[in-house]
This record gives structure tokens, C-alpha cells and sequence, in this order.
């Protein structure tokens, strides 16, 4: 396997996909692949190393949806409880004004019927009109300012009606917060990074601290990435605007969609703490409610064979999704460049975290690596 992976890896460095990287595998508990390659300042001509610390973007919904399972699992939250209970001022309503009722489990599996700004079609969307952030951009409002916000915007659909991936878990560390009466940074560390001791992964950095220099892709190699750039994930969309930034703002709110920092091996640390059945930070019973398909006969946009759990996607039919990925196997990934997967079955867990969006989130660099590594299981058996 190591050779395939390191092939895999190059060949995206080579042929300037990707500006840096670091791969973490893991089977039966066992670190079995571990590698950082390229540049993780390449302006700066320093190296990726492993321990290197990377802007998690959508990662972060991992780990904070982690966080809110632990209230659930210790009974201060309710998977179908009305979250109007701590958040009186997060109100939404139906495209005809009628009052919603939205449940932790809805948010969680993205069926609350809210969506993101960078998702809408025009610069004049209900979000962006609304004033919303999307949580990696410079922002001078809080948490709470913006999930009141963010439920003033008529709901996409009645929840639990669709599935749209969206600003769900800024409202769930909202719900957090209030929960927890602290903010969300201190909640999570109290929640579920601290137990882990995942001590490189936060919501903010020091001045001191280094973080992995972001790169869009480009022509003939990747630029870095600018403040207040807009980079369109999906055509038709007016994209992300990105504050690379923003990470060392300790007056800007906590995202819990998009607003962490951490490191490959903390990333792995609680993936596995999940796969083996959460060990002393989450009863199995509920690592099985995250790990099963939330959203019944709904679908995922231009995911076919794919449904979705508490905080990651879940693999219903590998044929459909073209995937050597056995049923039930986790995923998600990053908007900076980020990949990771879990097979429960295969006692497989895969963390890929690069510093160049959107490559290493949704181009060819990530099925080359899925594909490598079962090529290597394969041929290993």
C-alpha cells in the first residue's frame, strides 16, 4: 500500500493539483500509513510536515457534531426536541410564513431545511441579503447574531422534507453554548478535545502558532489564497469567501460548520475513538445513531448511493456510488482541501488533509487515494 499511496501523492504534488498534503491510514487500530509531502509554505520554501496544523473548514462539523452527541448521550440535549428551547431567538419559518419546528437530529442530518450563502445562485440571495456569514469569512458579528440571522431566511423546505447541506451546525454550536453555558471554543474543548487530549485542534491559533498555507487551484500551478477571495465549490453558485486569516481572530465567533484547526493525527484520534465504538467519550449506542442513514428516500445532490448520519455522510449502495467503499462506511471533507473516510466493516480509517481547495476535497486526488488504498488492502490479503 505505502507504494501506491505515495505514487497517488506525487503524482497530484508533480502535476501541481495539489500544493501539500499529509495522509493518515489506520487498520485495526494500527497507524499502517503515514506520510506529509510538498510545501506547506511554498512562497516561505517550507516543507509539509507531519503535526502540520490545517484550517478544517467543513471538518470542524465532525467534531462539534461529535460534542453535541455527548450532550445527547449524557441527556442535556434531545435528538427530537424543538431547539427553540435554548434558542428562543433562532425563529424560522416556511417559504409561506407559518412557524417550523426544527430538531437536533434534523440539523444534524441537514433535513432542517436551511441552506448556505455560498450555495445560493446571486450575490443578492436570501442569505446574503439576510447578512449572513458562512462562517470563513471576516465577520464581525456573534454566534448568536448570526443564527438569528440565519433563522430569519424562509426555510428551503419543511424540515425533515429534503436534504441540503447548510449552516445547520453554526446552529448547533449555538445550541452548544447554550447548553453548556460557555462559548463554543471552551464547550468543545470540555466536550470531546479535551477528553481525546486532541490538544492541536481549536477554533483559534496564536500569533506564534503556524497553520498550512491555503492555495486555490489554478493555471499552471495553484495561487495562494487571498483575503476575501471567492471561490466557487459547484458552478452556478457564488461560492465561499474565504478569510485565511480569520483562524487567528479571537474576536471572531466560533463556526461550528467551518471554523476549526487542527491536525491530521487529532483528526484520526477521534475517528477511531468513533469506530471502535467511542470509547469513554460516547456510549456505542449512540455512535450507531450517527453512523445510520438519517434521511430515508432523500437524496444528496450528485451523490448517488449515498445517504447522510449525524454528521457525516453514509454509504448505502457502493455500486451506485462507483466506489470500492464497503456499506455503511463514513465521509467528509473540508472546503480548505480535506478528505477523510471510515469503513467500519474493514476496520479502515483514512484522513487526507491538504492545503489546496478544492482538489484535495472533491478532485480526482481524492477517489485516486480511496481507490490506492483498497488496491493495497487487496493485494495485501
Amino acid at each position: 500500500m505505502q507504494g501506491l499511496l505515495q505514487t497517488v501523492m506525487q503524482q497530484a504534488l508533480d502535476q501541481q493539483r495539489l500544493v501539500g498534503v499529509e495522509v493518515m491510514v489506520a487498520q485495526r487500530g494500527e497507524i499502517i500509513y503515514h506520510q506529509a509531502a510538498g510545501w506547506a509554505d511554498r512562497e516561505n520554501q517550507r516543507p509539509m510536515a507531519k503535526g502540520e496544523r490545517f484550517r478544517l473548514a467543513s471538518v470542524s462539523k465532525l467534531i462539534v457534531s461529535t460534542a453535541a452527541m455527548v450532550l445527547v448521550a449524557q441527556g442535556e440535549l434531545q435528538l427530537d426536541e424543538d431547539v427553540q428551547r435554548w434558542l428562543p431567538g433562532f425563529k424560522p419559518t416556511l417559504a409561506d410564513g407559518s412557524a417550523a419546528t426544527i430538531s437536533l437530529r434534523q440539523l444534524l442530518s441537514h433535513c432542517a431545511g436551511l441552506g448556505y450563502r455560498f450555495l445560493e445562485e446571486s450575490d443578492d440571495g436570501p442569505y446574503a441579503r439576510a447578512g449572513v456569514s458562512d462562517g470563513m469569512d471576516r465577520s464581525d458579528l456573534t454566534l448568536a447574531e448570526n443564527v438569528q440571522r440565519i433563522g430569519s431566511v424562509p426555510l428551503l423546505f419543511a424540515p425533515g422534507s429534503a436534504w441540503c447541506y447548510s449552516l445547520a451546525i453554526d446552529v448547533v454550536g449555538a445550541l452548544i453554548e447554550k447548553v453548556q453555558q460557555q462559548p463554543l471554543d471552551q464547550s468543545v474543548r470540555a466536550l470531546v478535545t479535551g477528553p481525546l487530549a486532541m490538544g492541536a485542534t481549536d477554533f483559534f491559533l496564536s500569533p506564534e502558532q503556524n497553520v498550512a498555507t491555503a492555495y486555490v487551484n489554478d493555471y499552471p500551478q495553484p495561487h495562494a489564497l487571498r483575503e476575501g477571495e471567492c471561490v466557487a465549490p459547484f458552478e452556478g453558485t457564488v461560492g465561499i469567501r474565504f478569510n485565511p486569516s480569520r483562524v487567528y481572530d479571537r474576536q471572531a465567533f466560533p463556526s461550528g460548520g467551518a471554523g476549526m484547526v487542527g491536525t491530521t493525527s487529532d483528526v484520526m484520534r477521534l475517528l477511531e475513538t468513533l469506530r471502535t465504538g467511542g470509547g469513554t467519550l460516547l456510549p456505542s449506542a449512540w455512535v450507531a445513531e450517527m453512523a445510520r442513514d438519517q434521511i430515508g428516500a432523500h437524496e444528496i445532490p450528485d451523490s448517488p448511493g449515498v445517504g447522510f448520519g449525524l454528521g457525516f455522510s453514509v454509504l448505502r449502495d457502493p455500486v451506485l456510488a462507483a466506489s470500492p467503499e464497503s456499506i455503511g462506511t463514513w465521509r467528509w471533507g473540508g472546503a480548505y482541501g480535506h478528505a477523510w473516510f471510515v469503513d467500519p466493516l474493514k476496520q479502515l480509517s483514512v484522513v487526507a488533509l491538504s492545503n489546496t481547495l478544492y482538489e484535495g476535497m472533491s478532485g480526482a486526488f481524492v477517489n485516486d487515494l480511496r481507490d490506492a488504498v483498497y488496491q493495497g488492502l487487496w493485494e495485501e490479503q
